[in-house]
């Protein structure tokens, strides 16, 4: 179970290659509580799911022509 969770654990630099950022904006949102990581040994980490699920929390939804 424990290595599972590891696997789905990314590190700073993983976490901005795959947001597109600079790792700056990453720390700014862990002060800001904007995203949530670990530390582990001293580095953060951060779960996929709970990326991709903040992800998706974030999404605007497209306006349905038609719709007010």
């Amino acid at each position: 179970m424990c290595s599972l969770i590891m696997a789905r654990l990314i590190d700073i630099d993983e976490l901005a290659d795959y947001l597109r950022l600079k790792k700056q904006t990453i720390y700014n949102w862990l002060h800001q509580r904007k995203i949530s990581g670990i530390k582990v040994g001293g580095v953060w980490r951060f779960d996929r799911r709970d990326i991709d699920s903040w992800l998706k929390s974030r999404r605007r939804q497209s306006k349905v022509p038609g719709e007010s």
